[in-house]
């Protein structure tokens, strides 16, 4: 957040000492603190959902083995898996030093990405403008002002999408955009001089090189989100820049080379074979539907975006918004949908110039006093329709806010099953939370460029096959064995197959975890696991926990 004034008042008593100079807080550093206080709070009172179980995976593998981690979510190696980052290395170094498990360490991550996130929108509007309330505006145009209808995505920044993602490495992605954006439109103001010393050596561009490695970093923690803090960087260089010539162009060439360095030399993954990786574009596509329902409240800022290309047409807000339309646009039309992930950050040039015009000081002329009435009301309307149920918990609600998704926890069964055991489920939040855990599945749910994407959906399919009414004992054995299957975890619309062990249920759900692949009487296991219901022990049957008729 931005820094505290200092006010100059008459030195009195001993106050002479110190020059007479007393800090205050900016209205930023006020509203910030409070915002970063609210929505921690409410972050941590959501239960995790959505791809926090693949996360807390991604923590507990490099827990286990920070050097050579296993795939996030499968018994196969994870040489090449992105999701192996220096962002997540550091999370599994620290959840081996401090002991705490992947979920816990998602619930400490979210309030440090928070700060990231929120001091990194203070200096990137500071860069827009020294107006002191803008920064307290863009983080209510940021949070509010998008549509009227729910859309939760990682790296979506709405106060309802930010009650789940807080703890996501794009959160702290982005968090460093906004860092890079305001440190790049620094430099590109900068019309010094360049002195070369020596053959090799420029003197004054330990900031380039820093600056580079900052873009670098963003890459290898999200490279989607590096896409969009490559066209907003593009556009202070372009929009700002003031030196000229051979100067400017070492300038920038030293930053470009220092990301591709650091990108190029992190020995987990190649960031650069992402580029033409398809795999993950099928489930983006969701992110083009729907889209005047999802963001149609930023459009309030369109006239303070025009008004900003009516004064010059190379104004960095401006050319940030026609490139990263022109990239989201590039991804519905070339099927690329994954660049959709980009909608978020594109909507920052039309919210932060909403908040920049709106910060001017008074008196305000008509046009102004008009969009301040409809930014305010839109506000409200994104406030009430949809981002409310982030921070009025549904015990004070008199309304009846629609709340964040509420997803079942699974350490019932987790406790049963121990890290590195493969499990098969056909329930949907449990395919997408047990591997956080420390189990694997026998086909992940997710996409990684450490297996090939031929090879996962030929375990889906076999996945399904052993779900399947039809399949028979000796097929369901064959499985087990490919895959070295020890556990099911069932929904309770699906019949325990005859050969497996009930081991325990969840009251909330129904759902049932039964033992296969081994060789310990039904009796024996049911009686060790203390399961209600299970084959060999006393008890009602849960729910769904019928044998199956093969």
């Amino acid at each position: 957040m931005s820094t505290g004034v200092l006010v100059r008042r008459p030195a009195r008593g001993a106050t002479a000492l110190r020059g007479g100079r007393v800090w205050r807080p900016t209205p930023y550093q006020v509203f910030g603190l409070l915002f970063w206080l609210v929505m921690s709070l409410a972050y941590w009172r959501v239960p995790q959902c959505c791809d926090a179980g693949l996360h807390a995976a991604v923590v507990e593998r490099l827990k286990d083995g920070l050097l050579h981690p296993r795939h996030p979510t499968a018994d196969l190696p994870g040489a090449g898996s992105p999701y192996y980052s220096p962002y997540t290395v550091a999370q599994g170094a620290f959840a081996r030093v401090s002991g705490l498990t992947g979920w816990e360490v998602l619930r400490v991550a979210g309030p440090v990405n928070l700060l990231v996130l929120l001091t990194g929108v203070g200096r990137f509007t500071r860069a827009l403008t020294p107006r002191p309330w803008a920064p307290v505006l863009a983080l209510a145009a940021m949070t509010l002002l998008w549509g009227t209808e729910r859309a939760w995505w990682s790296g979506y920044l709405g106060l309802m999408s930010l009650t789940g993602n807080l703890g996501y490495p794009s959160t702290f992605a982005i968090g460093l955009t906004f860092w890079a954006w305001a440190l790049t439109g620094t430099r590109a103001r900068d019309a010094r001089r360049v002195r070369f010393v020596g053959p090799s050596g420029l003197r004054g561009h330990t900031g380039y090189v820093a600056l580079g490695a900052l873009y670098g970093l963003i890459l290898l923690v999200h490279p989607i989100t590096a896409v969009a803090a490559v066209t907003g960087g593009a556009a202070f260089v372009l929009g700002g820049q003031r030196g000229r010539g051979a100067a400017a162009a070492v300038r920038w060439a030293v930053a470009v080379a220092a990301a591709l360095l650091v990108a190029g030399s992190w020995p987990y993954f190649d960031v650069f074979a992402l580029a033409g990786d398809r795999s993950v574009d099928a489930m983006h596509r969701r992110l083009y539907d729907g889209m005047p329902g999802h963001f149609w409240l930023a459009l309030l800022g369109a006239p303070a975006l025009w008004a900003r290309s009516r004064r010059s047409a190379r104004d960095p807000l401006v050319l940030m918004f026609v490139l990263d339309c022109t990239v989201v646009a590039f991804g519905f039309a070339a099927g690329h949908y994954t660049y959709g992930r980009i909608l978020g950050l594109t909507l920052v040039p039309l919210q932060f110039a909403l908040a920049v015009e709106l910060a001017a000081p008074r008196p305000w002329r008509t046009g102004r006093r008009v969009l301040g009435a409809l930014a305010a009301g839109g506000a409200c309307l994104g406030f009430l329709t949809v981002q409310a149920g982030a921070v009025v918990p549904r015990s004070l609600d008199p309304v009846g806010f629609a709340q964040p998704p509420r997803w079942p926890a699974y350490d019932w069964a987790a406790r049963h099953i121990r890290p590195g055991e493969v499990v098969v489920t056909d329930g949907y939040y449990a395919v997408h939370a047990i591997a956080g855990y420390g189990p694997d599945l026998a086909a992940p749910a997710w996409p990684d460029a450490a297996l090939d994407e031929r090879e996962r959906l030929r375990r889906l399919d076999d996945v399904r096959a052993y779900l399947s009414p039809g399949s028979t004992r000796a097929e369901r054995a064959g499985i087990v064995r490919r895959y070295g299957i020890r556990w099911l975890l069932l929904t309770r619309w699906h019949p325990v197959p005859e050969e497996a062990v009930v081991v325990a249920w969840s009251r909330r759900t129904g759902e049932v975890l039964a033992r296969v692949g081994d060789h310990r009487s039904a009796p024996a296991a049911a009686s060790a696991a203390g399961a209600p219901g299970a084959r060999g022990a006393p008890g009602p049957r849960p729910p769904g926990a019928g044998a199956a008729t093969r």
